[in-house]
């Protein structure tokens, strides 16, 4: 699995529904919506993507689609670890609207989703192995019970030289992430595509750089991300051995 996802969707009804009837986007109606969302920040068009790829954008860019009923974010800033604690004046733009975030980062196994309804929080699941469950409000959703019900256990493969552990959920967040992308959303990032999934590499986003002009200066950013690249041991590269074990190999 290699899905990363920082999408937010506000919707005046069926969400899966609405994104399968959209067409093109008007620039104009996304722009002003970017400003409302965005409230004092910079924001510069830039070239867009889709629905497909634009859910995991750069750093610093945003990507975007308004349509009557429905507006679709994908932007890093959204993958928090506690979705609850979203910024108080996205939650109130759902008012009458239902209002979904999904963030996952396929790295850490990291999975948060979160639903409101007309602003007041339904629904909001944070988890990785390695944190355990960081956040649970809420009754789970119908797409989450088989595997809370221990009917979609975990299928990892150790790292080599590693004692063999049990995973440390009794399910995998990113394959849990892929169904709530499916039940909310209506489409998926990674898995076998079924014949009611919205093709969302057909749904063109807008493009945006956006910059919060109180926050950190882009250069202090880069030197601190600079910093902690040059600070990264070397990388590890492996192969499948022959009976489908990894295998450390030396050099890439």
């Amino acid at each position: 699995m290699g899905a990363e996802t920082g999408l937010l969707v506000y919707a005046d009804g069926d969400l899966p529904g609405l994104l399968r009837r959209v067409g093109p986007a008007d620039r104009d109606r996304t722009a002003a919506m970017m400003r409302r969302l965005y409230p004092g920040w910079e924001i510069e068009e830039c070239e867009g993507s889709t629905l497909w790829d634009g859910v995991y954008p750069p750093k610093g860019t945003a990507y975007a689609a308004g349509w009557p009923g429905v507006e679709v974010i994908g932007d890093q800033r959204v993958m928090i670890d506690l979705p609850s604690q979203l910024p108080e004046h996205l939650v109130a733009a759902s008012a009458g609207r239902r209002l979904v975030l999904h963030a996952m980062h396929s790295v850490v196994d990291w999975l948060a989703f979160a639903v409101w309804e007309d602003g007041r929080l339904v629904r909001s699941l944070s988890l990785s192995p390695d944190s355990g469950i960081i956040e649970n409000i809420g009754k789970p959703l119908p797409f989450e019970l088989p595997y809370w019900a221990g009917n979609r256990p975990a299928d990892t493969m150790p790292w080599p030289d590693e004692d063999e552990e049990p995973y440390p959920l009794a399910f995998h967040p990113l394959e849990l992430g892929e169904d709530a992308l499916r039940a909310l959303c209506g489409f998926i990032q990674e898995g076998r595509p079924e014949p009611d999934d919205v093709d969302a590499d057909a749904v063109a986003l807008h493009g945006f750089h956006t910059r919060d002009t109180h926050g950190p200066d882009r250069a202090e950013q880069e030197a601190k991300l600079r910093r902690a690249v040059e600070a990264m041991a070397p990388p590890r590269a492996y192969t499948l051995g022959p009976d489908g074990s990894l295998i450390e190999r030396d050099g890439l």
